[in-house]
C-alpha cells in the first residue's frame, strides 16, 4: 500500500477513535443506555484494529523500529497506558468519579501520543 494512503487511513481512523472515545465518555458521564448498543461495543474495536494495523504498516513501510526510535517506543508505551485508562473509564472503573478521572487522563495521554507523533520526540513539550 502507498505511504500517503496508509497515512491518510491512519489519520482517519485516529479521528474516528478520538470521536468515538469522546462520545462514549459523554454517554458514560450521562449514564446513557446508548453505551449498551451493539454497534457501540463493536465499531470502536474494529476501527482501533485498523488504526493499529495502519500504524504498524506505516512503521514497517518507513523502516521504523521502537528499538531504534525512542519517540516510537514512547508512543507505544503511551498507547498501552491509554488502553488501560480507557478500559477503566468505560468499563472497569468502580465509581463514576474514577471513570471520569480515567477518561480525562486517557484524553491527555491521547494528546501526548499525537504530540509525540508530530514532533518525533518522546518529550515533545520540552522542545
Amino acid at each position: 500500500m502507498d505511504y500517503s494512503l496508509l497515512k491518510q487511513l491512519h489519520l482517519a481512523t485516529l479521528a474516528i477513535t478520538l470521536t468515538l472515545f469522546v462520545l462514549r465518555g459523554i454517554w458514560m458521564m450521562a449514564s446513557s443506555s446508548r453505551l449498551q448498543a451493539r454497534w457501540v461495543r463493536i465499531v470502536p474495536h474494529l476501527n482501533d484494529t485498523v488504526l493499529l494495523a495502519s500504524g504498524i504498516a506505516l512503521a514497517f513501510t518507513l523502516g521504523l523500529s521502537p528499538l531504534d526510535h525512542s519517540w516510537l517506543a514512547a508512543k507505544l508505551i503511551a498507547l498501552l497506558v491509554y488502553i488501560g485508562l480507557g478500559t477503566i473509564a468505560l468499563k472497569r472503573g468502580k465509581t463514576r468519579a474514577q471513570r471520569i478521572a480515567a477518561w480525562v487522563a486517557a484524553l491527555l495521554v491521547f494528546g501526548y501520543m499525537a504530540a509525540v507523533a508530530v514532533a518525533h520526540n518522546p518529550l515533545p513539550f520540552l522542545q
